[in-house]
Parts: C-alpha cells; structure tokens; sequence
C-alpha cells in the first residue's frame, strides 16, 4: 500500500502536460516530426503543409529543455502557433544520428551542431520557406533563439517568424516591446 501511495504521490507531482522523454532522454511532444534529418526534405515538408521549418537542439539532462517542455510548450497558444504553423525537428546536441544540411553535407547531428555554431540547449533555428543552393543550415536561418525564455518572449518569437517580422526590418526587441506595451499580461518575468 505504501508503494502505492508514493507512485501515485509521484504521479501527481509531474507536471499534467509534460512530453515523454525517448530513450535518447529527450522530450519527444506528438507535434515533433519524425525525419531522416535531411534538411531539404524536411524544408519541402514543411512548405507542403504551409508550415516553417523549425529546428531544436536538445541534450539529455538539459534543465532548460525540461523548463520549456514543461512550462513553456505547453501553454495552450504556444502549443497551437507549434501546430500551426511550424514543422519541428529535432537535433541532439550529441548525437549521433545522421543529418544532411542544405548544401549536401552529411554528418552527425554533433557534428551539425559544430558547423553551425549551436553551443547551448535548447536552440531553436527557424528556417525560410526557400534556402539557396550551397546554403547551410546556420547560414539560412532567418533567427536563431539560444536559451529558454519565458511565454512572453517565446510567442513573440513564434509570431514574429511565422509573420515575416525579419522581412519588414523590424528588429525582434522593438516587436517585444510593442507586444508588452499593447498587452500589459505579456510583461510577466521570464518573457
């Protein structure tokens, strides 16, 4: 009975919306895309379904990718502007699954992760709907997020990707700012 008590006391101090982790101790949320990791395939799937192409490096143990998988993903409109509008894969920053990057390199998702400079988990890499030939993925990449930040700052990153904000020169801090000063709820610490 005691055993009982303390699986269901465990149970119930997870948080309701946490991803599972896989057996490579990531998270792995259902809106996660599983691929062959080759970036152009991955970019034609997303345009096929009217979505951007997201790429996450995460690592096992990583306390910030617990954070935004248990706080910050599962909020309900971040979890809907993630189905929405994004195709989302995911890299593990030292694995050793294969990756092929835009320009035909093939490698392991560690070695991606060198070549494109990505040093801090998770990292969220938001790719174009159309990438030149020759392009790397780090060279793409119209804004690349290092860190976990709160919903605030993590919606306004989504919004302003899937609504072309880098296009217009806006630069992303003056779209933050704009979002707080016209809604005083996204002010919250950890934006």
């Amino acid at each position: 009975m005691r055993l009982l008590t303390l699986a269901a006391a465990a149970a119930l101090a997870l948080p309701v919306h946490a991803a599972e982790l896989g057996d490579d101790g990531l998270h792995k949320p259902d809106w996660l895309r599983d691929t062959f990791k080759d970036l152009r395939e991955d970019l034609a799937g997303a345009n096929g379904e009217g979505k951007r192409l997201l790429v996450t490096f995460e690592q096992r143990g990583c306390i910030y990718c617990t954070k935004m998988h248990e706080e910050i993903f599962p909020d309900p409109e971040i979890e809907a502007l993630i189905r929405d509008h994004y195709f989302v894969v995911q890299m593990n920053l030292f694995g050793d699954t294969e990756v092929t990057d835009f320009d035909g390199r093939v490698m392991s998702e560690k070695e991606a992760a060198a070549r494109w400079g990505v040093m801090f988990t998770p990292t969220l890499m938001f790719l174009p709907e159309e990438v030149p030939e020759g392009t790397t993925a780090a060279q793409a990449a119209v804004a690349t997020m290092p860190g976990a930040f709160g919903k605030g700052t993590t919606s306004a990153l989504l919004t302003w990707v899937r609504d072309h904000g880098y296009e217009s020169g806006e630069h992303f801090q003056k779209f933050v700012a704009e979002r707080m000063k016209n809604d005083p709820s996204e002010q919250s610490p950890g934006n």
